[in-house]
Formats: structure tokens, sequence, C-alpha cells
């Protein structure tokens, strides 16, 4: 299975039963909220950082927007460029107070601040930036525990196979003992359960267990099982590119399945140059192409991607150099004017195509309208923020340094994951 639902004691001790109520259920009010305070001391402004080419913040935010649960989203912070990541990716901003901002606030209190400046919200689902292979199946499943169920409080544990020891201060003179085991009867691993550990990926409350009795987890209170390779957590630098492999195969990416995309557009100047001009001794202006970048597109086209390089009436210098590229590569170029999207929707809809088979590689501006409808877009690490707030993928590369070679990449990578259709609840965990 892909997740386990469990079930704990309430307040009087008795197990809690997982069986739906008679009485017609009562709307109320489901808000997620996402804590993303400015002042991260592992790792500055982490909860914006890249992961994966996606702002931290924004894997967490695709998969409650996409899991279609909550009546509103949420990003509680104290810092403008959290805040505008947090608009580009479908939230709303709660700024909160200084007196719930600084290094010693609790996520209680901050939770507290928000469902009393928001006195519709009957049930809140506070999810962590740092879970980035939250998938919004399991946000459907942990809600409907409260919602159908009748739980008061649900949050997200993992099953860990550890043995654990009483630590010992130097100097004390005592002996350690064994938490959890006999060190007489170890047992094998397939022989023992394991342990329920908090993975810290959400925790729903109702606004009664918040305001009046100032807690997270009470009341009727159950706990929701995901996979260990759904649980990565991330505080300090060391635990980035972990998690950036981690998420490029069990991370969430969208409901657009990658293995459709069958166009790809491709700005030239910006993204398969780097906006340098070269000029000969006898004045003739040049541009120039990196080797990394043509086999990106090569790659591409053995995907049977069908690959358009666009270049722009504003700056002509490109135009002789793409036209040549396009001949040696056999492949179209198309020059737009200063809205691409009135250029290229003729195009799309002659193939008889939807913008979701469809991937862009832009760099500016002019560039938003086509990122922000194509099924798979991108731009270089160089890029405006304005046009990197609306792409799906930013690149560690540099426009015209190998940005493209690594979008192709990352559309080849979506493609193999696609075709190998990986049953996500037949995950061989054994490993974990």
């Amino acid at each position: 299975m892909a997740s386990r639902k469990r079930r704990l004691q309430g307040d009087n001790g008795k197990p809690c039963k997982l069986a739906k109520t008679d009485r017609p259920p009562v709307h109320r009010h489901v808000a997620a909220l996402i804590l993303a305070r400015g002042g991260s001391k592992g790792i500055p402004l982490k909860n914006i950082k890249m992961l994966a080419g996606v702002p931290l913040i924004g894997w967490v935010l695709r998969a409650a927007v996409d899991s279609e649960m909550f009546d509103s989203i949420w990003v509680s912070t104290d810092h403008t460029d959290i805040e505008n990541v947090a608009i580009a990716w479908g939230a709303k901003v709660h700024r909160r107070s200084p007196e719930v901002s600084k290094d010693s606030s609790t996520s209680l209190e901050t939770i507290q601040e928000f469902v009393t400046s928001h006195p519709e919200v009957d049930v809140v689902c506070n999810i962590q930036a740092t879970a980035p292979c939250l998938h919004p199946f399991h946000l459907k499943e942990a809600l409907q525990m409260i919602t159908q169920h009748g739980f008061d409080s649900v949050f997200s544990v993992v099953r860990r196979h550890q043995f654990r020891w009483q630590e010992i201060k130097k100097g004390s003179g005592e002996l350690t003992k064994p938490f959890n085991l006999d060190p007489a009867n170890r047992p094998r691993r397939q022989d023992w359960n394991g342990e329920l550990c908090e993975n810290g990926s959400f925790y729903f409350t109702t606004r009664d267990l918040i305001i009046n009795k100032g807690l997270l987890q009470g009341g009727k209170v159950a706990y929701y099982e995901m996979l260990p390779e759904y649980s990565v957590d991330i505080d300090v630098d060391i635990d980035w590119p972990v998690a950036e492999q981690r998420v490029l195969r069990y991370g969430y990416f969208g409901r657009v399945t990658p293995e459709v995309v069958r166009l790809m557009f491709c700005r030239v100047s910006g993204c398969l140059t780097d906006g340098q001009i070269f000029v000969s001794k006898s004045g003739a202006e040049m541009v120039s192409f990196n080797i990394r970048d043509i086999t990106g597109i090569r790659m591409l086209q053995e995907e049977k991607v069908e690959v358009v390089l666009l270049t722009s009436t504003e700056d002509p210098v490109v135009q002789a150099p793409a036209d040549n590229l396009a001949k040696s590569l056999g492949c179209q170029v198309v020059q737009v004017g200063g809205e691409p999207m009135d250029d290229l929707l003729p195009m799309v809809e002659k193939r008889e195509l939807q913008w979701k088979d469809v991937a862009y590689m832009g760099n500016d501006k002019p560039d938003v309208k086509v990122l922000n409808l194509a099924g798979l877009s991108a731009v270089p690490s160089d890029a405006p923020v304005v046009a990197i707030n609306a792409a799906k993928y930013t690149c560690h590369s540099l426009g015209g340094k190998g940005a493209m070679r690594e979008f192709a990449e990352h559309i080849v990578l979506q493609k193999q994951k696609a075709k190998s259709q990986m049953n996500q609840d037949r995950i061989d965990n054994s490993s974990f």
C-alpha cells in the first residue's frame, strides 16, 4: 500500500473506530497552512531555495492545490521574497506578526495567530515546507479521516526499523540501556514491525483544539502512515543533495503526464546563447552555441519530441546563426513578436495538440504566459524573477551554458518515469 491508516486511542482511552457516521456531513472550511519564516538559521531562505528546479515551498503548494481538498491555501511568512513565491504558486499570504516571527516562536503560536485572524477556518492542515515528496493523495486520505471518520487531529508518521539506546553523559559512570529491543533476542527486520515516528509532513487539527486547548494533536487523534520514500526532511545543507535525488524519483510533478510532451519551443537568445555578441575584425556580429545544449536538442529529437527554435524581431543578430543551427539539427526556426503566445497558439492547434503536450524554455517577461501554460516549462538560472516564478523548472545552469541540456535531461527523465508506469503502491521499501 502507498500509505497505511492507523487508529489511536481517544481521550476516553477507548479505540477510535474508523466508521462513517450516519449523520449528513456538515461542510467545514478546511485551510492548508505552510509556515515559512524568512529567518532560517540552518539554510538562509531555505523555504524558497531551488530544489530540483522548483522552490522548496513550491513542491508542497503544488500538492496542496492539486489535492482539491482545501477551501483556502495559505503561507504564513514575514518575508517579502517568500510572499512573492507563495503567490506565484497559488497561495494566499498571511503576514505573521513580529511576535511569532522570532527564533523562539513555536509552530503552535504561529498557527494560533493565523486561526484567530481567520475565523472562517474550522480545520487547519499545517503542511511542512520541508516535505517535498508530499503527494495530493496523502492529503486527501488524511483529511478524509477527519471529514468522514470523525477524528479531531491526524498527523503523518513513517515506520522506522532502528534500535534505540539510552544516551549517557560522559563521565557519569552510568551504563547505556536499550529502549526498544532485547539484545539477547535481536529480531530480524522481517520479523519486526518497527516503530512509528512523526515525519513532520503534515498535521491536521480542528480549530477547537488549537484555540481552546492549545494542541495540535489531541481529542480523537489518529496517525496517517506514509512510506519511507515519501518521508523527506531538510534541515541543513547536507540534506539538500539527498533530498534532490529523492524528489526527482518520488516527488509530485503535477497533473500533467510528461510522456505526452511532443513539441518543444526554445528561445534562442538567452537560452541557447549567453547574451554575449562577438564582433569580428571585419565588423561582423556573431554569437556562440554550447555543444551541451545542441546535444540536449538531439536527445529530445531521439525521444520523438519536435523542437522549434524561436527568434525575435528585436534580436536580429541571432537569426542567421539560428537558421544555420536549425539546418544542421533538422528543426524549424520561427520568428515571434513581443507576445509569443500569439505566434505559437496557431502552431499548437495546427498539430492538434494541447498545451499540456508542449514544453517551453524562455528567459524573460514576454515568455511568462507560455511558461505558465505549457505542460513543462523552464528558464535558465540567470533569468529574471518574473520568469522564474512562472516556470515549472529552474535550471542550475546559465543560458548558453548548458541550461537547454539540463532541461532536456529533465524532460527525458520524466518520460522514462512515466513509461515505466511505476506503481507507487508496490514500491519495495526493504532498502529503506
